[in-house]
């Protein structure tokens, strides 16, 4: 067909009217996306964290295993981001620092993590932010999460999954909902960051791997264990410290070790015997209370030094297993057959011994454990000790004071100004 000129010009002018109209479009477009997301925030520092949800954020990572000095701090962080209806984005005002951030700092269990970490399609072994509990605000959630169960806005407290690359020594993190819960307003933020990782592994220690309370302590926030008797060795840690608490809640009676200088701290604490582990004299007097329903080793003993003691027991529960560290040493299959060799060597040694089984207790994030803890710290039944506490761009100092050891509770980490 043979173009005119008029057919030309109401082409031109029809492309014309058809550009324009694209281009308007195209201009209201871009407009709304820069509205729904405005330029990042200038950077942060590790003493002023950003107060906003976009761009950026500050925290420490690792980029190898080592020590302390492969901690560095980076301003222009990538917020983490929600990829699931059930998580939850946290601004955090307050952390801390436990001994298994020490242990990961060096690469503890990195070959059965990572194993379980490359489930997900985009996961690198590095950058890691360690940091395994907090305090804060929660700032996005999943539409999953019920309003009536968690409101933006809202002070929570909670606990990151060890499988989590991104932890809880950032400015933000992103958290399953099961791992978090309205903080008790009983406990500032300092003293909420300390409590659920100690608390959930003293409780998973008892009431998981000792059974203190039968199937209902185990699975609910029932608790229960009145009137057993429970040794702890290492009272005056982080976990020790909660656990004489929760103990002596539940009508338990309760034995405890630490040194000398701890004596009278751990007493105030509960416990209705103390004893001070480096006096052969006093050790004795622990036999007189023997047998014991549990002794819970939060002194790092392992389970080897359960044949060792010279009283009986039922069960003894060490958080010191050989597990990871096998697997780390020996890889998934051979590790695994070495910890069954090792656990059923204890158990032989120590039933022909002391007649009473080696049980491994662990960190375990049940949602019923959180609320166990929060309902004891709401009726003051509960109450964190606090060893020291360092702004966040003192970090790597709270990493060195967990490394001296003997410490009489927890070491936390502070992110507001």
């Amino acid at each position: 067909m043979l173009l005119t000129g008029a057919n030309i010009r109401v082409a031109v002018q029809r492309l014309a009217t058809l550009a324009s109209r694209n281009f308007a479009v195209a201009s209201t477009t871009e407009v709304q996306q820069e509205s729904k997301n405005p330029s990042p925030p200038p950077p942060s520092n590790p003493s002023t964290p950003s107060k906003t949800t976009h761009g950026k954020m500050g925290g420490w990572q690792l980029h190898c295993y080592g020590d302390v000095d492969e901690l560095q701090f980076s301003d222009k962080l990538k917020l983490p981001q929600i990829h699931s209806s059930d998580e939850c984005l946290v601004r955090i005002s307050a952390t801390s620092v436990n001994p298994i951030d020490v242990a990961m700092l060096r690469g503890y269990g990195s070959t059965l993590l990572n194993t379980l970490r490359c489930q997900t399609d985009d996961y690198i072994e590095f950058p890691l932010t360690l940091g395994r509990e907090f305090c804060g605000e929660l700032v996005q959630k999943g539409m999953g999460v019920k309003s009536g169960q968690l409101q933006l806005g809202s002070r929570v407290w909670g606990v990151v999954p060890v499988t989590n690359t991104s932890g809880s020594h950032a400015e933000y993190v992103v958290v399953p909902q099961s791992c978090l819960a309205t903080a008790p307003k009983e406990l500032d933020d300092k003293e909420a960051a300390s409590v659920l990782y100690a608390g959930l592994t003293a409780w998973s220690g008892l009431y998981i791997s000792g059974f203190l309370g039968g199937p209902c302590g185990a699975t609910t926030a029932a608790g229960g264990g009145a009137n057993k008797r429970v040794l702890v060795l290492g009272g005056s840690g982080g976990v020790g410290s909660l656990a004489i608490q929760i103990l002596h809640s539940q009508g338990v009676q309760v034995l405890a070790t630490c040194s000398e200088d701890a004596v009278e701290m751990v007493r105030c604490l509960g416990a209705d015997c103390v004893v001070d582990y480096t006096n052969p004299v006093e050790m004795e007097k622990l036999c007189t209370y023997a047998p014991y329903d549990i002794v819970l080793d939060c002194a790092g003993q392992g389970g080897q030094h359960a044949a060792d003691l010279k009283f009986d027991f039922h069960q003894y529960v060490t958080f010191s297993s050989p597990l990871l560290a096998n697997i780390d040493k020996q890889g998934l299959c051979l590790g695994a057959l070495q910890n069954i060799s090792d656990l059923i060597q204890t158990n032989v040694k120590s039933v022909t011994q002391r007649g009473g089984l080696v049980k491994w207790g662990y960190f375990y994030p049940a949602a019923h454990g959180i609320q166990f803890l929060q309902r004891l710290v709401e009726r003051r039944k509960l109450i964190p000790q606090i060893d020291s506490s360092f702004k966040f761009a003192e970090l790597p100092n709270a990493f060195e004071r967990m490394k001296k050891g003997h410490l009489r509770g927890k070491v936390v980490v502070n992110l507001k100004d």
